[in-house]
């Protein structure tokens, strides 16, 4: 048996008897074993031995372990916020806040968070392990799929005090301050909207909901659940999702460069017809297809100039999408929806989440939405659509507001007290033109605001003599000619508006139904009063009385919640897509003008 030779000197020996280091000088030991060691002692040196080298491992090993962790504490700047951020600091900045350019309002909001924890940091903290810092600049960074802007946030400027926030103590409290203020702000936009709704559209009158930013992000903090609470804050209507998605779609598309085929105006091009624009719309039609999945977009582009079945098809379809009349015409109409921008698509997109935004978060169990700029009326139960119809609006000079309320009666062959702008701008022209226009109308005519007192005959007046003012009262009898129909369905509001039946049925047929002077004519009233009833259907006697004369009244067994908005961009029906109305009042033009998207 060979032992290991030249192993240890002498003093290398004496050093392992001792405990100490080893000098590593060299000598030797027995070269066999009739040297006769002991075996207890050869062992012991062996250990001896081990423990030295370990030593002089450490020795090497650890100063370069602390370097190379101090070069990954310098460049991780996630893991050097620990121990930065100095609540003492926080105060000190919020005392003097000059250089974080704040206003009022969010300065106030910063004041009271950091005042109810004592200016403890939440976001730069002394654990490194925390990821409540990634949690909120990625809430930060999906703005952009709400509809929002990440920079009204800040978030390029939170980023670069990230990474340089854990070799400056001042960048660390800006960081844990600014991203508090973008949090807040954020969470106030996704909850009740980033514009103030009355500010942005002179026209909408549905209050915002309140929201306490500050209490939401204490409490989601107190909670730990951040995460689950900023999911929480946006819109979930289906609606709203829907909407969300299709930007992000329609976002990608951009990314990529897309632009609609441009079709030149031409006469109306109707089916069967040959005409040179025919394979520039099928192109469109396969770009369609790309944007939004529907079926009957799914057809080949080809140089063929006949306007065929399956082309009919899918401009019908097409159609349906953008709020016009399915008849497979392509006229002025739906020209301009084709030629649409993409750009257009996605700014419209925003503003109508962002008009979604505005809404009250619950909007009732059984309500109904009263959309002007889509010319439907849909009623919801337990958030599923449970009926649907085509309405008549305001003319853009006597355009609907939005607004809301609560239907509580219904009229049954509704007089009509006609007011006095409406008999002076449209009525009093027609009886100048036709003396018998009142008599055969059913017109009655009251001195000054006397209903109560006997008609006047209007044969006896000199309607011509009317320049300024109208002195009279008018008023229309029930009947097959009232300009309210059969059926009158009352809320009280400040506009003198409600939902009524109508005797021109035809109009329903139009693209643009704007031919009202204000209230709402309905395709279907016999279906919306059995809903407002919460029945099945209408009972015999009710239909029976609406053929008579008689005005009759009928309270609704509980108020109805309904909310009259203006959404150019909605979802109709179980699948999810997007429909497209265009701009009658000019009001998404005027509110992106306004928000600068």
């Amino acid at each position: 048996m060979r032992c290991c030779q030249k192993m240890f000197g002498a003093n290398d020996r004496k050093n392992l008897e001792m405990g100490g280091d080893c000098t590593f000088q060299t000598g030797t030991w027995p070269h066999s074993i009739d040297d006769k060691i002991p075996a207890t002692t050869f062992n012991h040196t062996v250990q001896q031995r081990n423990r030295c080298v370990r030593r002089f491992q450490n020795k090497l090993f650890l100063p370069h372990f602390q370097f190379f962790c101090c070069l990954f504490l310098l460049f991780n700047p996630s893991t050097t916020l620990a121990l930065i951020a100095d609540a003492k600091e926080i105060e000190r900045q919020l005392a003097k806040p000059a250089s974080l350019s704040l206003n009022k309002n969010g300065l106030a909001d910063l004041q009271r968070f950091y005042a109810a924890r004592n200016s403890q940091p939440v976001w730069v903290t002394a654990n490194p392990a925390s990821s409540l810092l990634d949690t909120a600049l990625t809430f930060i960074a999906h703005a952009e799929t709400e509809g929002l802007d990440s920079e009204d946030y800040q978030l390029q400027h939170l980023q670069q005090l990230q990474h340089h926030a854990g070799q400056s103590s001042s960048a660390a409290v800006e960081l844990e301050v600014l991203t508090t203020h973008a949090v807040l702000m954020l969470a106030r936009d996704l909850a009740r909207g980033h514009l103030t709704a009355t500010a942005a559209d002179k026209d909408w009158h549905i209050p915002q909901r309140t929201f306490d930013a500050v209490a939401f992000l204490q409490e989601a903090l107190k909670k730990n659940r951040l995460h689950q609470a900023f999911d929480e804050l946006s819109p979930k209507n289906p609606s709203y999702q829907s909407l969300k998605q299709t930007l992000a779609h329609y976002r990608q598309l951009a990314g990529n460069h897309t632009e609609w085929v441009h079709i030149p105006s031409s006469p109306s091009i109707r089916p069967g017809d040959t005409h040179p624009h025919i394979p520039l719309i099928r192109q469109r039609m396969v770009q369609a297809y790309t944007a939004d999945g529907v079926a009957e977009y799914h057809i080949a582009a080809s140089g063929n100039q006949h306007y065929d079945q399956e082309l009919v098809t899918a401009v019908k379809a097409f159609q349906a999408q953008h709020g016009l009349n399915s008849d497979g015409v392509i006229g002025k109409n739906t020209l301009r929806a084709m030629n649409r921008p993409l750009t257009w698509k996605i700014r419209q997109l925003r503003i109508n989440m962002e008009r979604l935004r505005w809404l009250p978060g619950n909007l009732g169990t059984r309500y109904l939405l009263v959309n002007t700029a889509g010319f439907k009326l849909s009623a919801f139960e337990n958030d599923e659509q449970v009926l649907d119809m085509r309405i008549i609006v305001g003319r853009d000079y006597r355009s609907t507001p939005s607004f809301n309320g609560a239907l509580s009666h219904m009229v049954i062959n509704p007089y009509w007290n006609v007011p006095v702008s409406i008999a002076v701008k449209d009525l009093l022209p027609k009886q100048q033109n036709d003396p018998a226009f009142f008599t055969n109308g059913g017109f009655k005519i009251y001195p000054g605001n006397n209903r109560n007192g006997e008609p006047i005959d209007p044969d006896t007046i000199d309607w011509h003599s009317l320049k300024r003012g109208f002195p009279y009262v008018l008023r229309q009898d029930p009947g097959k000619h009232n300009a309210l129909g059969r059926l009158k369905f009352m809320f009280a509001n400040s506009f003198d508006i409600y939902l009524h039946d109508t005797p021109s049925k035809s109009l329903f047929q139009r693209d643009i139904r704007t031919f009202s002077s204000g209230c709402i004519r309905l395709e279907k009233p016999l279906e919306l009063a059995a809903f407002a009833l919460n029945k099945d259907s209408l009972w015999e006697k009710f239909t029976e009385n609406m053929e008579g004369d008689k005005t009759i009244t009928t309270h609704l067994p509980k108020p109805l919640p309904i909310y009259l908005v203006y959404i150019t961009a909605w979802t109709n029906g179980p699948d999810k897509l997007v429909h497209f109305y265009p701009d009658i009042y000019d009001r998404d033009s005027s509110t992106l003008r306004y928000a600068r998207w």
